[in-house]
């Protein structure tokens, strides 16, 4: 389906999120999964080490700000039991003095709020892959009925017809083919493609969808559906 991460038994990458803020707590969730990834979330510091001995995470996303006890004193609790599992930190924008100390008390990586969701989904997968600790399958196309995508050429065809797309072109198609059959809401296609923090209308996700229609399914039977006060799917053509 794409360049996917794994445990060595094939099981999927566990990951642990842990930020007192349901909306981003939520948000996060949202776009590991589409990773195929198994997600564990907790609100609190205790939740959090509990659920990180519990679970045994392959990487942690950890807000410096929680409601009993820092991120900090989060990440040396679990230190003590999972020395080399990746943490990358959630901190505010102006919160320079965190960052230094997330790093320096042995945290991978940060993030700065508000982030871009695909950023965190990066900077994942690069820790995840240099921990060593999973496996790293190639499969770099996604195939949908007659349609494929490359992820690394970027090469998309129907049919074995090319098709040229914009840089966001690709990334709405990427995102309906890592979900086909599935109904997608343009508020979860905003919030993947254009970030959630994207200040624009959600029309914009409509001109895009017709800007695809006029790409992928002309001449073809249409792949490109919508579904009428619920979003958009993308299925095999009959």
């Amino acid at each position: 389906m794409t360049t996917a991460l794994s445990r060595p038994d094939g099981s999927p990458v566990r990951v642990l999120v842990v930020d007192d803020e349901p909306n981003i707590a939520e948000l996060l969730q949202m776009a590991l999964r589409y990773e195929g990834w198994d997600i564990t979330t907790a609100a609190t510091g205790r939740a959090a080490v509990q659920a990180a001995r519990d679970v045994g995470p392959d990487a942690i996303v950890l807000d410096m700000m929680l409601p009993d006890f820092d991120g900090l004193e989060v990440l040396r609790r679990i230190r003590a039991f999972a020395p080399d599992v990746p943490v990358v930190f959630l901190t505010a924008r102006d919160a320079v003095e965190d960052r230094v100390h997330g790093l320096t008390a042995g945290g991978d990586d940060y993030v700065t709020k508000p982030f871009s969701l695909e950023e965190v989904v990066a900077r994942l997968r690069g820790h995840l892959r240099r921990s060593g600790a999973l496996e790293h399958r190639e499969s770099h196309v996604l195939t949908v009925g007659d349609l494929t995508l490359d992820e690394d050429s970027h090469d998309v065809s129907r049919a074995g017809e090319e098709i040229a797309l914009t840089a966001t072109e690709f990334e709405l198609l990427r995102y309906l083919m890592r979900n086909p059959k599935r109904v997608l809401s343009k508020a979860q296609i905003l919030d993947r493609v254009w970030n959630y923090d994207f200040g624009g209308q959600a029309n914009v996700v409509e001109l895009y969808i017709s800007y695809l229609r006029k790409k992928i399914d002309a001449g073809h039977p249409p792949m490109i559906h919508t579904k009428r006060g619920a979003g958009y799917v993308l299925k095999p053509a009959p």
